[in-house]
């Protein structure tokens, strides 16, 4: 197996970082009618908006992630001190191949980098394989920051120090 290259994304990239962050989440959407899947698709958006990295292996992208820097309308619970992260999706016939743990690595360095004292992360309370990885990277809940974007959708918040 070849290695997995974590970088930026690139224009030919976007369209299957969209496809790969729907497929990674369809478990957790209300079916095809559900208004999150076009934001899930549209990784061109989160590119210009934020930063989007992608893993890829032989040119295949098999997980993405969006960092949301200040300034960011990504940004939904991090603090000027913090940094933040959405959107982190690992192709379903890519899980357990260590993409997850590259991309999280990814966020943790690149805001150490920059001087964050902290990273936090917004999820759904199903999602219960990615917080075991984000746990072996340090993070840790912290319900007061708990939150309901829409009516019906409630986010539990991640903290880990940097």
């Amino acid at each position: 197996m070849s290695e997995l290259v974590i970088r930026r994304a690139e224009a030919a990239d976007l369209p299957a970082a969209g496809e790969v962050t729907v497929a990674a989440y369809a478990e957790f959407t209300q079916g095809p009618d559900d208004h999150y899947i076009a934001q899930l698709r549209d990784a061109a958006r989160r590119d210009r908006e934020a930063e989007l990295w992608v893993a890829e292996r032989d040119g295949e992208v098999l997980g993405t992630v969006t960092i949301a820097l200040p300034g960011s309308p990504w940004r939904e619970i991090g603090t000027a001190d913090e940094g933040e992260f959405r959107m982190l999706a690992v192709a379903p016939t890519a899980r357990r191949q260590g993409v997850g743990e590259a991309l999280t690595r990814l966020v943790m360095d690149r805001f150490r980098s920059l001087g964050f004292r902290a990273v936090v992360l917004s999820s759904l309370a199903q999602m219960t394989s990615a917080h075991r990885v984000y746990e072996r990277h340090g993070f840790r809940r912290v319900p007061d920051r708990d939150w309901s974007p829409v009516p019906g959708v409630d986010l539990i918040a991640f903290v880990a120090d940097l």
